[in-house]
């Protein structure tokens, strides 16, 4: 397994990360992702280990905690052996302070995923969205005080604009508390638009991304082709619910692309997928997710290879779309505004 750096920390992380948003399943959402219980959960962590898959995601909002719960189960005597990331922010509860990232909701909702996770330690705890109702300093100096009191021992934000992040990291600088260190966000062959500000931000500042669906919510997974509709899976039983709208004609191209390079090189769809994103600048981690042991073995085989240049290039072209203003704009000022990749 490859490891790499995560962000401006001293922290070294896999390559890859395992997503526990399949553990659980207890409301109707989540079941379309997966309703792995504890002992499936446990060989999935067994062979996340032994393949040097150190590094385990979840969020207190996956099944209402029970995610956290299956997870801190399957890792009991072997928590030194793990990283484990988490994240606060939306509605826990039906209170009016049981949401956002206040300091009231912060601290409670660590302290309860402390105690779901059987852990006294989170490696690193994600802002799970922006709160705009919540002054800026007020989050960071609760989270910063987490820090001191090594409940937790990492910060990121998930889910912001460039602005949301890049004002928090002025105020950490500002005021000398802990800075977030990665950025959790969605970004696929289908969906580029992390590259038009997050990833030039990413470089400037030193937060490293940790890449969520990266199979498109789904459709890069190779049962959806030109043609032929999902016969399984999560888009199949509906679970594009809540997901990123996706032009049929885009996705099709891009994945007529995939199936050519995975021919080409012996590999599955997912595997092409997943590889193009470990060659992006920023990326320090591609958080996987697997219903059963089959789809978890099939996404640790997109590491301990590469695409060759002229295969990345061809994957580009497929996936370009015209960015938004004012990025389109500034495409014509490039030899004073290099990009971080091609357009």
């Amino acid at each position: 397994m490859e490891y790499r750096q995560l962000g401006r920390s001293g922290l070294k992380v896999p390559a890859l990360s395992f997503g526990t948003g399949t553990f659980g399943g207890t409301n109707e959402f989540f079941q379309r992702w997966g309703q792995t219980d504890v002992a499936e959960a446990t060989r999935l962590v067994d062979l996340c280990l032994d393949a040097g898959v150190n590094f385990f995601d979840t969020a207190d909002v996956y099944s209402q905690g029970a995610s956290e719960e299956i997870l801190g189960q399957a890792l009991k005597g072997r928590r030194d052996k793990a990283l484990i990331s988490t994240k606060a922010t939306f509605a826990f509860g039906e209170g009016p302070n049981d949401v956002g990232s206040s300091r009231y909701h912060i601290v409670r909702a660590c302290e309860a995923s402390l105690k779901r996770l059987g852990t006294d330690h989170i490696d690193l705890y994600f802002m799970h969205g922006f709160d705009a109702l919540t002054p800026v300093e007020e989050t960071l100096r609760a989270l910063d005080d987490l820090v001191s009191s090594g409940k937790i021992s990492y910060i990121g934000a998930s889910n912001f604009s460039g602005w949301h992040l890049m004002k928090s990291l002025a105020t950490s600088e500002k005021y000398g508390l802990a800075r977030y260190v990665v950025y959790q966000g969605y970004y696929s062959l289908i969906d580029r638009d992390y590259e038009w500000e997050l990833m030039p931000l990413g470089l400037d500042q030193g937060v490293g991304l940790m890449v969520w669906s990266p199979l498109g919510w789904g459709r890069l997974t190779g049962k959806i082709r030109r043609g032929q509709a999902p016969t399984s899976g999560r888009i199949a039983s509906g679970g594009d619910e809540r997901g990123p709208i996706v032009d049929d004609e885009h996705l099709f191209k891009v994945v007529d692309v995939l199936d050519e390079i995975a021919k080409e090189l012996g590999k599955s769809v997912p595997q092409v997928a997943l590889n193009w994103l470990l060659q992006r600048p920023t990326v320090a981690n591609i958080v996987v997710g697997a219903r059963n042991e089959e789809q978890l073995k099939q996404n640790l085989g997109a590491v301990g290879w590469s695409l060759s240049a002229e295969q990345v290039a061809r994957l580009d072209a497929a996936s370009h779309k015209t960015p938004a203003y004012p990025y389109w704009h500034q495409r014509g000022f490039d030899e004073r505004n290099p990009k971080p990749t091609s357009w």
